[in-house]
């Protein structure tokens, strides 16, 4: 039987792997053996951030793996990840240790159903969060982070309507920062929308000189309550440059590893969400495991694709952002 019939319906093929074998060795064998790099992003699980090649936000790797010369793009991220490194790097094999591995985020904004929400309002400009479908970036006009969807929206005329997607506290978030009416679609990232203003309230009182932090993507009422609001990346800058010693994290947990390894010595508190966990994963994000990417790696499946119409309109607005950044220096 050959590998093609091997397959699942996900993609995979069933295997077991001996367990005397080092996967850390093993794997960056194969990665030398097939020019391969590693991406993983910051709510990975801390060993797949260690392995990995570039570690970071889901845009940045994209870029670094467009620069590289490899012949393979492992992405230990989801689903919408691996199609911006597909998008930015269409010549190249780009892997996903799980498909299974989506976004509610992502999920929460159908193409089709944005495509008619769009034709409502015909002379708004598109701005999407990069956390998208491929299909949902080529019915945009420009894509934004975290980091510059401020500086993004600042960047337009001031009488220039705006439809803002997928995030709507994203959204939110940026109209009051820039004093926009953004029109926004009503999708969010079930990991952000999780956490509890009383758990917090409450956790704030047991540590009173901790410095809360949180994602923009959380809910206006938590973001009230934040010392500082940034993307991942900047989140961890800041835990960096603050002579704060104790820090409560309202984002998914996956960075705390990145937050200690920077900061030795400090603390670093997940802000408790609205369940009986002690902390919040993203169930989607952990899916990829270090036997996965093992997996995945020595077969080379499963593959993420791309319909090269899409690759072309997608790409186009994702150059507009990185043109608008250049410009205004960020």
């Amino acid at each position: 039987m050959n590998k093609a019939e091997e397959l699942d319906k996900y993609g995979y093929i069933a295997e077991h792997i001996d367990p005397t074998l080092d996967l850390f060795e093993e794997i960056d064998r194969l990665k030398k053996e097939k020019n391969a790099i590693i991406l993983a992003h910051y709510y990975q699980d801390p060993d797949i951030q260690d392995i990995a090649d570039y570690i970071g936000d889901s845009l940045g790797l994209s870029q670094e793996a467009a620069k590289t010369e490899a012949d393979i793009i492992v992405f230990a991220g989801v689903h919408f990840m691996a199609e911006t490194a597909k998008i930015l790097s269409p010549s190249k094999k780009v892997l996903l240790p799980d498909l299974k591995a989506g976004c509610s985020l992502a999920d929460s904004c159908p193409p089709h159903l944005f495509k008619k929400f769009k034709e409502k309002y015909p002379d708004h400009l598109v701005i999407t969060y990069v956390n998208c479908t491929a299909e949902l970036k080529a019915l945009s006009d420009i894509v934004c982070t975290s980091t510059n969807a401020v500086q993004i929206v600042e960047s337009l005329p001031k009488d220039q309507k705006i439809i803002f997607g997928p995030d709507k506290n994203l959204g939110s978030w940026v109209a009051k920062k820039t004093g926009r009416d953004l029109v926004l679609w009503n999708g969010a990232c079930m990991v952000h929308e999780i956490f509890s203003q009383e758990k917090i309230t409450k956790l704030k009182e047991r540590h009173p000189k901790a410095k809360f932090i949180a994602h923009p993507e959380c809910e206006e009422p938590v973001l009230a309550m934040a010392d500082y609001i940034g993307s991942t990346t900047g989140l961890l800058k800041y835990t960096i440059s603050s002579e704060a010693e104790e820090f409560i994290v309202a984002t998914e947990s996956g960075i705390i590893h990145q937050m200690e390894k920077a900061n030795p010595g400090k603390v670093f508190i997940p802000a408790p969400p609205n369940n009986l966990c002690a902390c919040n994963d993203c169930p989607y994000m952990k899916r990829n495991t270090l036997e996965k990417l093992y997996l995945c790696l020595k077969n080379e499946i499963p593959e993420v694709s791309v319909a090269s119409d899409i690759i072309e309109k997608a790409r186009l607005p994702i150059e507009r952002m990185l043109e608008i950044s250049a410009k205004m220096g960020l």
